[in-house]
């Protein structure tokens, strides 16, 4: 079954990918493509502006760069709808959930703790850990405090 999807201005940043229809939980919406290229290339295009690339495996990532992949408009967010599943040929986003049509797809990108200071999260969810880290060191930061609170002061 194809996922049918479209791009436009996500609430979490720039542009996001919005389903058209309902999606059931542990449906593989769509495969991340892109071309295959080495960790030094990897390396090469990340420190060129290209955000568009995806840890594959101990010897390469994928470039997702490229026309016709629609998942690289998928954003991050502390309360992802999508997890990524990677198989020997492909990255799949897969519904972690039940996602109603209209909702905006997103998954957690899963940072690890370098430099995590670097990369800001803006997913406004309730737990927002307000940055962009996998879960599993949730527990290791102090959460930043995305949405500061006014005080009157009289």
């Amino acid at each position: 079954m194809k996922v049918r999807v479209r791009v436009a201005k996500s609430r979490i940043a720039g542009q996001g990918l919005f389903t058209l229809q309902d999606i059931q939980k542990d449906t593989r919406i769509m495969p991340y493509g892109g071309e295959r290229i080495s960790k030094k290339e990897s390396v090469k295009r990340l420190t060129q502006g290209n955000a568009s690339i995806f840890t594959f495996s101990n010897q390469y990532d994928i470039d997702g760069n490229v026309l016709g992949n629609t998942a690289r408009y998928i954003n991050h967010s502390c309360a992802p709808n999508c997890a990524v599943d990677i198989t020997r040929r492909r990255i799949w986003i897969v519904a972690m959930r039940v996602i109603l049509a209209g909702e905006e797809l997103s998954y957690n990108y899963g940072y690890g703790m370098e430099q995590y200071g670097d990369f800001p999260c803006t997913c406004k969810a309730a737990h927002c850990m307000g940055y962009i880290l996998a879960e599993e060191y949730w527990g290791l930061i102090k959460k930043k405090d995305t949405f500061p609170r006014h005080t009157n002061s009289a």
